[in-house]
């Protein structure tokens, strides 16, 4: 299943995010997967499709960064996947 996930970053702490990652990598536990992401230009929001079958692996992962960033997470589907599933019925 596929997880867009929000992270919301507090300004004063960007580069902390960045040198943890530098330091740590993604510390993502085996299963979660990273797809891609993409950065706000204000550098206040990071954007990432992340894709796991099992929750609890993206709330074990968000624990690794909870004193960094606030996350909002929505499971989603592919454009085509959507439009496949709606021209079916």
């Amino acid at each position: 299943m596929l997880f867009m996930v929000v992270e919301h970053f507090d300004q004063a702490r960007v580069k902390d995010v960045y040198v943890r990652f530098q330091e740590r990598g993604r510390m993502a536990p085996e299963g979660l997967r990273y797809v891609e992401s993409w950065v706000a230009a204000d550098l206040g929001r990071c954007f990432q499709i992340m894709e796991c079958d099992d929750v609890a692996l993206l709330q074990e992962w968000v624990l690794q960064w909870s004193d960094l960033a606030r996350f909002e997470i929505v499971p989603v589907a592919t454009s085509k996947a959507a439009a496949a599933a709606v021209l079916k019925s």
